[in-house]
């Protein structure tokens, strides 16, 4: 189902039949993946760009990492780290730029320097303020299920369901817009890799929700463990399986650290589709 993301310089992002891959810039100094590597102003600003000439349709920054044991960032401290990269890509490329926090401070401060959508690992539950900050910039907000503690017992559809609905409930009670919405399941979040692999074996089931959905399964542990690479660097063919089987089962949005080999995978799988279709 094809849908459309109002922006708040009055675009619209549309979200069609080929999945838009928004592409990773970690200002941090310890993500699970690239810790460090575009910590600086430029490095991270020039990292945007090549992703947008990769063909990345989104550039998602952030400014504290969510890998399992990270340290807790203050608002300041994050603040710092990604406003002027922020204001920075703004100035250079065109594609629009979400922030990557939970916090509403960090949210409403990047919405001032340019970004355009809220990428919330907590689904608006840690910090629900977050929810009207999008609400009033008029910007689409996406919201992440996520858990503290993995429990092999739960089913983890039920439990990433319930999840958002509630996220959802807080978002549009705030006045976003039902519209503006975008789910994501959380892959790694507090999840065994037996629900990680269910949630995109199933994500479908997610369309009940009514919200174009993100899918994040690059260089996940998950995939380090299906594989035997234990360099997260060294995933990007099980990255590219993942997401290809997410965007089959209806993923709109596919969050990507390797850019422009999953353009040419999501290029060519659409191809295939059409041709599908064409012969029917």
């Amino acid at each position: 189902m094809p849908f459309s993301l109002a922006l708040p310089d009055g675009r619209c992002l549309a979200l069609d039949a080929q999945p838009l891959v928004m592409g990773i810039v970690n200002v941090t100094p310890d993500s699970f993946s690239d810790g460090g590597l575009h910590l600086g102003i430029e490095a991270a600003v020039s990292h945007g760009e090549r992703l947008v000439a990769e063909g990345a349709g989104i550039v998602d920054v952030g400014g504290e990492s969510t890998r399992p044991g990270h340290a807790t960032v203050d608002t300041e401290t994050e603040k710092a780290r990604v406003l002027t990269v922020i204001a920075g890509l703004k100035a250079r490329i065109e594609a629009p730029i979400s922030i990557d926090s939970y916090k509403a401070e960090v949210a409403e401060a990047a919405l001032a320097a340019g970004a355009s959508i809220v990428n919330d690992v907590w689904g608006a539950q840690r910090d629900p303020r977050i929810a009207a900050v999008a609400a009033q910039a008029g910007a689409p907000i996406i919201l992440m299920h996520n858990r503290e503690r993995i429990d092999a017992a739960l089913d983890i559809f039920d439990e990433v369901l319930r999840f958002l609905e509630r996220s959802i409930a807080i978002a549009t009670q705030a006045g976003v817009p039902r519209g503006q919405i975008v789910v994501d399941p959380g892959i790694g979040f507090g999840k065994t890799v037996s629900q990680n692999l269910d949630l995109i074996h199933h994500l479908d089931r997610l369309g009940e929700l009514g919200c174009p959905i993100l899918l994040g399964a690059s260089r996940k542990s998950t995939l380090g463990h299906i594989t035997g690479r234990a360099i997260p660097a060294e995933r990007l063919a099980a990255s590219i399986a993942a997401h290809l089987y997410g965007a089959s089962r209806g993923a709109a949005i596919i969050r990507a650290h390797d850019v422009a080999p999953h353009i040419d995978a999501l290029k060519t799988w659409a191809a295939i589709e059409d041709s599908t279709k064409a012969d029917l």
